[in-house]
């Protein structure tokens, strides 16, 4: 196996592309090499800030010799036409959560990298975090029993935040479920062993002025009996990371008196474009670098039913709740929440050892997503068919 940097070039420069920079800049292990974005601002910084090839059209950085592995982090909604691209010209491919957003272009995808014998890795998701890791781990050993139930919670101001006018349609990945569910329905198909049978749910859209789903319920079923719900509410008003310690989504501490703010920002965005552009300045070359958070990175509040005790997650760690005692488990110290991304894309590159979060599990989770909408459209249950195990 070679030492050698992983040459990574990297097609989309916005807000996705500026969460994981921190863990790309402080990794050894990475070398970002080449750029691709429409914004001549984001192209200058990256290549002021890394010496490396930007580019205009996504296809000459796939053709790049430099460039080992591409990572797409563009919109939901052509994640496909860059996977594949880059499956093409013979690139390994890390693409940002959710795989696509059609199961046709997903299936595509997949197709693309297995007939040129690349790997195709489904992240940052969630279900790299840390203490999901530990909580899977501790699941497979078998010290607590079988795995029951899972409820997993989240309220944030999602729906709130500065969006493209297309992240405001669900046809086109808007709204809470292909970029937030996916969340959720990683974490609990990763915990649950990630065969789910079938999904019943049920979706809220209730603010006319952001046409597109800001909530959901759904109740997953598994084919070793579990079964888990999943709760999320993108409409800014209560904020589950009070029960979090105070510890956002990102890792960071929050200040509970900066309650409102997502709104209040949104006031000033008096037009579509206009909050368009305020989007923008959380983009590579426009906001600064994220500061080194605290904690680990969390999805909100889960809590893990087993035979013999529950598990709780927390952003530094498990609360194990045995029969007759708890104890605490801290969280893996890491140089990034997001190392764990990093150390799956290394040894897939490197060794052929390829993480849970392939591109069909990314698949299966993305199923999941729309059958919580047909489900809730046809207020029935939804048979899954695209499942796969954790292995």
């Amino acid at each position: 196996m070679t030492s050698d940097p992983v040459r990574l070039g990297v097609i989309g420069l916005g807000r996705a592309f500026m969460l994981t920079l921190p863990a790309l800049e402080a990794d050894k292990r990475i070398r970002l090499v080449a750029a691709c974005a429409p914004r001549e601002e984001s192209r200058a910084a990256f290549a002021k800030k890394f010496g490396g090839t930007t580019y205009t059209d996504m296809a000459d950085l796939c053709g790049d010799p430099d460039v080992e592995v591409v990572y797409v982090a563009t919109p939901h909604q052509i994640h496909a036409d860059h996977v594949i691209a880059a499956a093409q010209s013979g690139k390994h491919v890390l693409v940002d959560k959710p795989l696509a957003i059609s199961m046709d272009d997903g299936e595509a995808m997949i197709a693309a990298c297995r007939n040129n014998r690349v790997h195709l890795i489904v992240g940052p998701s969630h279900s790299f975090d840390a203490p999901v890791q530990q909580a899977r781990a501790l699941i497979e050993s078998g010290d607590l029993g079988k795995i029951r139930m899972i409820h997993a919670t989240n309220f944030t101001d999602f729906l709130y935040r500065p969006r493209r006018p297309e992240e405001l349609h669900t046809k086109v990945g808007g709204g809470v479920i292909f970029s937030q569910a996916i969340h959720q329905v990683d974490i609990v198909r990763l915990l649950a062993g990630g065969l789910a049978t079938q999904v019943t749910a049920t979706t809220g859209a209730w603010d006319p002025e952001r046409p597109t789903e800001g909530a959901y319920s759904a109740l997953l079923n598994f084919e070793n009996g579990a079964f888990a719900s999943l709760t999320y509410s993108g409409y800014a008003h209560f904020d589950s990371d009070e029960w979090m310690g105070w510890v956002g989504e990102l890792g960071h501490d929050k200040d509970p008196e900066q309650y409102g703010m997502a709104r209040k920002a949104l006031d000033t965005a008096l037009s579509p474009k206009a909050e368009a552009a305020l989007k923008q300045t959380r983009t590579f070359g426009t906001a600064p670098n994220l500061e080194k958070p605290g904690h680990c990175e969390h999805f909100g509040p889960a809590i893990i039913s087993c035979e013999h005790g529950d598990i709780r997650l927390t952003p530094d760690g498990l609360w194990i709740y045995g029969n007759r005692e708890r104890r605490f488990i801290p969280a893996l110290k890491l140089d990034n929440p997001r190392s764990t991304v990093i150390d799956a894309l290394v040894e897939a590159v490197r060794s052929d050892k390829l993480p849970v979060q392939t591109g069909e599990w990314g698949l299966a989770s993305l199923e999941v997503c729309h059958a919580i909408l047909a489900s809730a459209k046809s207020g029935k249950a939804i048979k899954l068919e695209k499942q796969v195990a954790v292995t």
